[in-house]
């Protein structure tokens, strides 16, 4: 899942990407409201880590710009503000959730989770697809009750196309989720993490639609 880290403290930004990273999130990060705000506008994200206290455009006017827009992105906001008003000033503003800094990095894996539960219509943490199971917070992946070891691309690409069954993924939305913009992906990268989950769960779990993307059948 890629989210949008926005944060102009270098050191927290720094740990907090590593962090996310280490736990399996695609993280692009920018230091300021306008940069910030023009991504949300022209790229696609699943979530936004948004910082109040931004440098050109502050956090709360950048969340109010891009909900003005009917952007619905979950955005979770850090904020050493810790008052009741702050709290509920950031949630009325468009804010799905809201983080008091400093945090326990365990807690904001566990809000961002439930954020993208919600976003995906999840009631349950796990994700179940015929005789597959895979949690998202210990990474575990089941196949006929037998577990299945996972890389960590392969893993995110299988959450990605699990959360949007019966929908259509184009590659380049694939390599955007699993990428970001840090890294340079070869031609034939998305095609191999494929073929890798069809040789592990069957290759009946993915559909190719030649020349258009990907996608996980409507049912099991």
């Amino acid at each position: 899942m890629r989210i949008l880290l926005v944060e102009d403290d270098p050191t927290l930004g720094s740990g907090i990407r590593s962090g996310l990273e280490g736990a399996g999130f695609t993280v692009d990060w920018l230091m300021d409201g306008d940069g910030a705000l023009q991504a949300l506008l022209s790229e696609s994200f699943d979530l936004v880590v948004l910082d109040i206290g931004l440098p050109k455009l502050d956090g709360l006017s950048l969340l109010k710009r891009f909900r003005d827009e009917g952007n619905k992105l979950p955005v979770l906001i850090l904020s050493a503000r810790d008052t009741v008003l702050d709290r509920i000033v950031g949630l009325d503003n468009g804010a799905d959730d809201y983080l008091i800094k400093p945090f326990d990095m365990d807690e904001l894996y566990a809000r961002i989770r439930a954020l993208l539960r919600r976003k995906a219509d999840r009631a349950t943490p796990l994700v179940n697809y015929g005789d597959l199971v895979l949690d998202p917070a210990t990474r575990i992946v089941t196949f006929k009750g037998k577990p299945v070891v996972l890389p960590t691309k392969e893993f995110v690409l299988l959450h990605l196309l699990l959360d949007n069954t019966g929908r259509l993924i184009s590659r380049e939305k694939i390599e955007e989720r699993l990428y970001g913009w840090r890294l340079t992906v070869e031609s034939n990268t998305t095609e191999v993490h494929i073929h890798h989950l069809r040789k592990k769960f069957g290759k009946e779990l993915i559909i190719t639609v030649r020349g258009a993307g990907y996608m996980v059948p409507k049912t099991a």
